[in-house]
């Protein structure tokens, strides 16, 4: 055990957080806390870290463990730049270096026993460089970089002048190159492109430490967690298994306790209803008889409501107008900003009722030309046509309309007035907006909530072609459930843009993946992009073999023919040889056969002349398969 936390509880003022969390994480373990926006992930790995302090509970750390943390939000740096930033994490190894060439400078001076206790010196400071990885920091830090997705040009750019997003990264990366016994990631996947996030899952699943993550990336926990320790009301449960086994376990642990919990809610009714009929009959029995049940039943412990299992909701969304067939064509599409051309010659052409995921790294361009279909911005050149009857509807994350002063329900009741309450209300519920929810204000919602709403109300809209823009962006997991049901029971066309590889795994029924040389298609959902991806690269790796072979085969084109023209004989000489032992083993039966004949059986001038023949054939077939093993 590395670390451990026990009965830990946090409030603030009569909001309570956390309620006695309960987990320990082993050497080389990493583990996954998830739970809804506002369930106190983040605020538990405050209290690891000391940076809040808990109410009740404690923080158990073993001995010599070294911990690292990435939080959400980083401070500011000042003067260094990427590569300064980073290499400064091993200013110990950079001092030891000095410190070496120092001393081979010295030595070159010294004799006597003060070259020997130098020489002694100096091997004890080399053993200690070897194990502190000396020789290899530099790459280190160049390998995190790049993995990170820094170019080398950008290796020398001052850190106070990148985005907030490349901040993090460098953040990230000044701590994987610390390598401390136990690393605690607060959403380290948010400013990192499908490449960069991928790279983390290998060198998080290959880290020889403890990794607790805190990720609304279902595929990402996917691929790293071996435990997920859940925050719901306050409480924690733990599931041994990685993110699909916790999302399935978890489905069938609140089904049970949801049906426990209607279970004892029939069997306090009926208890009710009897207690009632008895005190009716107002004698002194039927008395007796209400008041040691009504005991029974006050002893009972009652269970507490659990979440509702939102699984089973479904909700079919169908535009008003069916589009036509084609709903998108996008023809030598070409885009750029100044000297720095974004895309050229890009095409497309999408179907009715397909969900197509638009991904590539950043800077590649997706977003610009979603906003082109939306003819929010121009393009250089191409063709963009939209099919029949075709209407659409555009999601935005950081365009949201919406009236901060309104509620929920007002929101979507007043851009659709015709709707009735209930629809509305079967919408909000399919976005988790249950009960007297619908009555918040916009303005008191946080920036998830906001963004379900805005995503009900698209999908209210007579829209029969969303395109989305990053629309998991600060869902919650829960959150994200509820959007991925409603597409994939929406009716119309979808054209997404998205670096939740989980979510595009449950949605897309097509990916088109934009590259510097253009967009290639791949039907069907990421695990399928993925896989053509691996035969493609392996395909890759076949051909350069194969050029390489051709190569070779060009320069020794003599050797080459030779060589065939040995193997045509080779081939010929084994298919003589071969019906020759055939030939041989029939006559040699044949013989066999004419012994038996009675005429010979008796006749010893008959016998002899066989048994000679039988000898020749025999010592023939030997010498054949000789020569057949041999060719063969």
């Amino acid at each position: 055990m590395v670390l451990a936390c026990q009965n830990i509880s946090k409030a603030y003022g009569i909001n309570e957080i956390l309620n006695n969390i309960n987990f320990h994480i082993e050497a080389k373990e990493k583990l996954a806390i998830v739970g809804i926006n506002g369930a106190g992930k983040s605020t538990l790995l405050k209290i690891i870290m000391q940076e809040e302090e808990a109410d009740e509970g404690r923080i158990i750390i073993g001995k010599d463990i070294s911990i690292g943390y990435l939080a959400q939000h980083q401070d500011s740096y000042y003067d260094k730049t990427i590569y300064e930033e980073l290499i400064s994490v091993k200013q110990d190894v950079i001092s030891l270096q000095n410190q070496m060439r120092q001393l081979e400078q010295d030595m070159k001076h010294l004799e006597g026993d003060a070259l020997t206790s130098a020489l002694d010196h100096y091997t004890r400071m080399t053993h200690t460089f070897e194990q502190q990885e000396g020789y290899a920091f530099e790459s280190q830090v160049t390998g995190i970089l790049k993995g990170l997705g820094f170019d080398e040009s950008d290796f020398h750019r001052p850190v106070n002048e990148l985005s907030g997003g490349q901040k993090t990264r460098v953040s990230l990366g000044r701590l994987l190159l610390s390598r401390p016994d136990v690393i605690l990631l607060d959403e380290p996947t948010n400013h990192l492109d499908l490449n960069s996030i991928r790279w983390l899952e290998s060198y998080l699943s290959n880290y020889d430490g403890a990794v607790i993550i805190v990720s609304h990336d279902r595929y990402f926990l996917d691929k790293i967690v071996t435990k997920v320790v859940e925050i719901e009301n306050t409480k924690s449960t733990i599931y041994h298994g990685n993110y699909s086994y916790y999302a399935t376990k978890r489905e069938e642990v609140r089904l049970s306790k949801y049906r426990a919990y209607m279970n004892q809610q029939a069997e306090i009714k009926h208890q009710e209803e009897v207690i009632a009929k008895l005190k009716q009959f107002n004698r002194e029995k039927s008395i007796k008889r209400a008041e040691s049940r009504e005991k029974l039943l006050n002893k009972m412990e009652r269970l507490e409501k659990p979440q509702e299992v939102h699984d089973e909701m479904r909700l079919a969304l169908t535009p008003d107008i069916e589009s036509g067939n084609d709903v998108l064509l996008v023809d030598g599409l070409t885009k750029s900003y100044g000297d720095h051309t974004l895309f050229t010659n890009i095409h497309m052409d999408i179907k009715r009722g397909e969900r197509v995921a638009l991904i590539g790294n950043n800077g590649t361009g997706k977003t610009t030309i979603l906003k082109i279909i939306n003819q929010l911005l121009p393009k250089d050149a191409g063709k963009i046509t939209l099919g029949a009857q075709v209407h659409i509807g555009y999601y935005d994350q950081e365009h949201q309309v919406l009236h901060p002063e309104k509620t929920i329900f007002d929101e979507l009741h007043d851009a659709y007035p015709d709707m009735t309450n209930t629809k509305i209300r079967n919408v909000l519920a399919a976005f988790l907006f249950t009960g007297e929810d619908v009555f918040k204000e916009i303005k008191d919602l946080s920036g998830g909530e906001r963004g379900r709403v805005s995503l009900a109300k698209l999908m209210l809209s007579n829209a029969n072609f969303l395109i989305l823009d990053e629309p998991t962006n600060h869902l919650d997991i829960t959150s994200k459930e509820i959007l991925e049901s409603a597409l994939k029971n929406y009716t119309g066309t979808i054209l997404y843009v998205s670096h939740d590889r989980y979510f595009i795994n449950q949605t897309a029924t097509r990916i088109l993946d934009l590259q510097a040389t253009g967009i290639t298609s791949y039907i069907g959902n990421y695990d399928y992009y993925i896989e053509q991806q691996l035969i493609s690269t392996a395909q890759a790796e076949e051909n350069a073999v194969t050029a390489k072979k051709e190569t070779e085969n060009k320069k020794d084109w003599k050797r080459s023919k030779e060589e065939q023209a040995k193997e045509r004989k080779r081939q010929n000489d084994l298919k003589k040889v071969e019906a020759r032992i055939e030939e041989l083993e029939q006559f040699l039966s044949d013989l066999d056969a004419e012994m038996l004949l009675p005429d010979v059986a008796t006749d010893v001038a008959k016998l002899t002349d066989i048994s000679n023949k039988q000898t020749e054939a025999n010592k023939e077939l030997e010498c054949l398969y000789e020569e057949w093993e041999s060719l063969s």
